[in-house]
């Protein structure tokens, strides 16, 4: 064997070994500044882009835990309220992936995929789950003059009377609506859906007068029902609610299977580093746990919930392809 080989095989693995080497700290110094990086996240202002106007639940929701997050790491979680899910949803999907624009999560984000022909961004390809923060049940009610004390009673009256009955709720494609036509259908029931362009509120307003017979809402009218201005006939959810024992589940009353909720929760741009979704994960689930927190959610008939990143993006996972098909069957579309 030569010199000259043995020579140019050492100077071969010398070089080698110092490219290694090199590599070797440049990744190293790439993990440090990824890791300086996410401890000190957020540096400056972190934007929340709610796609509802000021005053709504994910406005209250939005605004209570931005208020949290910016006491416990020290920088502004500022709400950014862009009403409209086609306003909202490219907003974040095309800021930085860099964890400081945020989006609130609402029931609209699992319906959309369903509802519209297209959007400006995909709500399953172009986000990242963050966390669940709250789950409530929608609530079945009806004007307390309608004779029908029980799921199976309105039932049995629908069935009697075909299409003479009416739901009021949001305008069509809103939660209300698509799980009102979700209970007609499991029960096997015609009635008449009336869309109000003022949401639950103002369906509620005429179904407290007699205008309308019955509608699905959140907890904006456990009031009237405490005051017997409604007659609130069974939950949405497969298990009774904690905070509403005394009413029964609308699947243990004759309609199996149905089982649907209105949530709350926050994400961020696909991308967004996963130490930073992670950091933020572990917030918003610590802030769901608060005591304030937890009874000012209460207060409105949501559950505190507090999740993981990969447990939130199950749940949209799951959500999303029950109402393509409610759509898909029913055949409600987005004037």
């Amino acid at each position: 064997m030569s010199c000259n080989y043995l020579f140019y095989r050492s100077l071969s693995t010398s070089i080698g070994g110092k490219l290694l080497f090199l590599a070797a700290t440049m990744l190293m110094g790439g993990t440090l500044r990824a890791q300086i990086s996410v401890e000190q996240y957020p540096a400056k202002p972190v934007r929340i882009v709610t796609a509802q106007g000021a005053g709504g639940s994910a406005d209250v929701q939005a605004r209570l835990f931005a208020g949290k997050l910016s006491e416990s790491l020290g920088k502004q979680f500022v709400v950014d309220n862009r009403p409209g899910l086609p306003v909202a949803l490219p907003i974040v999907a095309t800021a930085a992936a860099d964890g400081y624009t945020l989006l609130t999560v609402l029931p609209d984000f699992t319906f959309a995929p369903a509802l519209y022909k297209t959007l400006p961004a995909d709500p399953i390809r172009d986000f990242a789950p963050i966390s669940l923060v709250s789950r409530a049940p929608y609530l079945l009610t009806v004007y307390p003059l309608l004779p029908a004390k029980s799921v199976k009673e309105l039932i049995v009256l629908a069935q009697a009377q075909p299409g003479k009955l009416n739901f009021g709720g949001g305008l069509s494609g809103a939660g209300t609506h698509l799980v009102a036509i979700w209970f007609l259908s499991l029960a096997r029931i015609k009635a008449v859906y009336v869309p109000y362009k003022g949401g639950v509120a103002q369906a509620t307003v005429d179904l407290v007068a007699g205008q309308i017979d019955a509608g699905f809402s959140t907890g904006s009218t456990i009031t009237h029902i405490k005051s017997g201005r409604l007659r609130a006939l069974g939950i949405s959810t497969a298990q009774r609610s904690t905070l509403l024992p005394d009413i029964p589940t609308i699947a243990e009353q004759g309609v199996p299977g149905f089982n649907a909720s209105t949530f709350h929760g926050f994400a961020a741009p696909a991308g967004t580093p996963a130490a930073i979704i992670h950091k933020l994960s572990l917030e918003f689930a610590r802030a769901a746990k608060l005591p304030e927190v937890a009874d000012r959610l209460r207060a409105d008939n949501s559950d505190p919930m507090g999740s993981t990143p990969e447990q939130f993006r199950q749940f949209i996972a799951d959500e999303v392809p029950r109402w393509r098909k409610l759509v898909q069957d029913s055949g409600i579309s987005i004037h």
